[in-house]
């Protein structure tokens, strides 16, 4: 009986390359299901725990009587596996649901994702733990309480390293940030890679990774820069020679202020999607504009009396905040505005010096001459 398992046992492990291409083939014919996709993806991850389970499993039963001594061994072998396979299917659980949501072009927020993922990694490996000392005849309980002094000496060692986890929850809680944001601190700037158990990862903008301890992010200050839906800020002032023809001064900073409300690339009123202007109405207890980062203020005036020139403001917000659009649509706001001072009265200033030049001769000499 026990031959006929060790040659059932053979045959499976090479029938098992075979099995599994064939299922690959069949998920690959029905990839349009998102689940069957991702599954596609993992039928080698997930077979081969369950191969190993078959195969460690059927070799003890064979050897039974040669293997007396460690049993142990399987034992080991069997909570190892199975605490592998269990981590492979909750991973593809995971992925499946964030692909889901994407699907539906639902927001995503792939941190919590990937909190869940660390933590099912924390939690296996106590279960192991756990189950290991059970099985080895220790009294967890009395372990935990004759802990004492000695937990305490250990959390205090451990003190930075769990405020940094629970500030990591406290973080993705509070929803300061997500995976792929443009974030900024008191010393770094740059996009969030990764937000881990303990530490979060920063992409900077010369190609730098930074790793920052969510205890240090946690209790300082955080601007998000991606946290934005509509409106990035153009801001700049035009200088104007000084002149007293206020009549064409005022006609052209009315040009300009048309020109940007007419211009398809910068935000007004009209331009705001009608759904969130709804929204926006609808909801009494916060302003939709400030939550989800709408602005659409747009000002074009006579600033301030320079030294040398007059200065008009142009304050509006781009409808793109992406930075390479955004510049796209500050440099045609510019060369629309040369072109409106260019056929009009006014003229741009610059800083100038002015000498004056005495052109009499001998001027010292004759002061001289007269004392």
């Amino acid at each position: 009986m026990k031959t006929y398992i060790l040659i059932s046992l053979i045959l499976f492990n090479i029938l098992f390359y075979f099995i599994a291409r064939w299922v690959k083939f069949f998920l690959f014919k029905k990839r349009k299901n998102i689940i069957l996709k991702l599954l596609y993806s993992r039928v080698y991850k997930i077979g081969i725990p369950l191969l190993l389970l078959i195969d460690i499993n059927g070799l003890f039963y064979v050897f039974e009587n040669r293997l007396n001594g460690i049993a142990n061994i399987k034992f080991f072998l069997n909570v190892i596996i199975i605490s592998w396979l269990f981590y492979e299917v909750i991973k593809y659980i995971i992925y499946t649901s964030i692909s889901i949501k994407i699907s539906k072009k639902e927001t995503v927020r792939r941190e919590l994702f990937a909190l869940a993922i660390n933590l099912t990694k924390v939690f296996i490996v106590l279960v192991i733990f756990v189950i290991i000392l059970s099985h080895m005849g220790v009294n967890i309980t009395a372990i935990i309480t004759s802990l004492g002094i000695g937990g305490v000496i250990i959390g205090l060692a451990a003190k930075e390293t769990l405020g940094n986890f629970f500030d990591s929850i406290r973080l993705v809680s509070e929803d300061a940030f997500h995976v792929g944001d443009w974030i900024e601190t008191k010393d770094f700037e740059g996009f969030v890679t990764e937000i881990g158990l303990t530490a979060t990862q920063i992409r900077t903008f010369d190609n730098a990774l930074i790793t920052i301890p969510n205890s240090k992010l946690a209790n300082e200050w955080v601007k998000n820069w991606s946290r934005r839906m509509i409106g990035r800020r153009i801001k700049f002032w035009i200088k104007i020679k000084y002149t007293t023809d206020t009549q064409e001064l005022e006609r052209v900073i009315n040009e300009i202020r048309n020109m940007l409300l007419s211009h398809p690339k910068i935000v007004t009123n009209e331009k705001i999607n009608s759904y969130l202007m709804k929204k926006m109405k609808k909801n009494t207890l916060f302003l939709i504009e400030d939550k989800y980062g709408v602005r659409k203020t747009l000002l074009v005036y006579l600033d301030k009396f320079d030294d040398y020139s007059m200065d008009i403001l142009v304050y509006a917000f781009s409808v793109t905040i992406d930075w390479e659009e955004w510049l796209k649509v500050k440099q045609d706001v510019m060369f629309k505005i040369l072109e409106i001072i260019k056929n009009s009265k006014l003229e741009l200033a610059y800083p100038t010096s002015v000498i004056f030049y005495d052109e009499r001769k001998n001027l010292w000499k004759d002061s001289f001459e007269d004392t």
